[in-house]
């Protein structure tokens, strides 16, 4: 009856978890089987408690594919810890089984319901594939910096995701992002006012202070604009993010793979790899110290390159000082 109820309830929204209902299963079938056992070999004195236990760990194991949060979980309920090796046992086992067959009962949860949840690791698959390739042949909108705001509107309708690139801002350095919130500056005016000066008497709307019970926020399809303020044009240089991640279009796969896992990043942008090096950093380069002389701060890296350059030692050649790496350059003295 609680596999059932379990299996026919699970994924509706209500307040129903799985771990209390796959206890009670495991425990259930796990006791039926310490039965059975009890009854073959009665002078052993066995438990059948202690399958019921067993089978709640195995259930929970094989469902949930949780190891060490189990085992800690089950050792708790029953303050034994004569029963930790067995349970460690029955959890491996039951995640090896598991494993074998599909992904835990979470994950082909999310999977169904389309939610892109990311493994721990990559595929090995991906190992072999560049960062252009899983852009396929899609066709990338751009806004320009300028841009009329029927335009905005439309391409916003268009499209399902918030992140468009702003062309000719920056060349690959910029990109707008226009979520929900900012959408709201679309219908914001100024409050009325009377000849005289003085604000008028605004008389507000219950709906106003009633909030739907959606995590969505406002959508572009909730604002109302008119004819006049679809002709207008709007300057996107406050909405544009100036330092997105960006990646070049021939890094592997793998590496952008574990960008989005630990940034927890929502979209990457795909660019040409560029043609020259504009600077190197390391982690000495972060590095931030106060300056005593002066109420400013540098960076250490800052100091420490002045101070090497002053230290330099320089030879003296007959033209002019040059540094000492000078003299570790081949001079032909024949042309001389």
């Amino acid at each position: 009856m609680f596999y059932t109820l379990a299996v026919v309830t699970f994924g509706t929204a209500v307040p129903a978890g799985q771990f209390v209902p796959g206890i009670m299963i495991g425990s259930t079938y796990g006791r039926l089987v310490g039965m059975f056992v009890v009854s073959f070999y009665k002078k052993l004195h066995i438990e059948e408690g202690t399958y019921a236990l067993l089978g709640a760990a195995s259930f929970l194991g094989g469902s949930m594919r949780m190891t060490v949060s189990l085992c800690v979980i089950m050792v708790e309920i029953t303050n034994n810890l004569t029963l930790l090796p067995l349970i460690m046992l029955v959890l491996l086992i039951s995640k090896a089984v598991g494993d074998a067959f599909n992904e835990g009962l979470y994950e082909e949860q999310a999977r169904l319901k389309g939610i892109p949840l990311l493994e721990s690791r990559p595929k090995n698959e991906m190992r072999k594939m560049k960062a252009k390739e899983a852009c396929g042949n899609q066709k990338v909108v751009y806004f320009p910096r300028v841009v009329k705001v029927a335009d905005v509107v439309s391409i916003l309708k268009s499209n399902n995701h918030n992140g468009l690139p702003c062309d000719r801002f920056e060349k690959w350095r910029n990109t707008c992002y226009w979520n929900n919130a900012s959408q709201v500056d679309f219908q914001h005016n100024p409050l009325p006012s009377d000849s005289r000066g003085g604000s008028l008497p605004i008389r507000h709307n219950f709906n106003e202070f009633v909030k739907r019970a959606s995590s969505k926020g406002i959508s572009i399809h909730d604002i109302h604009l008119g004819p006049d303020d679809l002709e207008m044009y709007i300057d996107l240089a406050p909405f544009v993010n100036r330092s997105p991640y960006i990646v070049p279009e021939d890094m592997s796969l793998t590496k952008v793979y574990n960008l989005f896992r630990q940034l927890g990043l929502r979209h990457i942008f795909v660019v040409p790899r560029a043609s020259r090096v504009v600077g190197m950093i390391t982690r000495k380069d972060l590095l931030i110290e106060d300056n005593e002389d002066s109420a400013t701060v540098e960076l250490q890296s800052t100091s420490v390159r002045d101070q090497q350059h002053n230290k330099r030692p320089v030879v003296r050649n007959a033209d002019a000082e040059l540094p000492l790496l000078n003299g570790l350059l081949f001079q032909d003295h024949s042309s001389r």
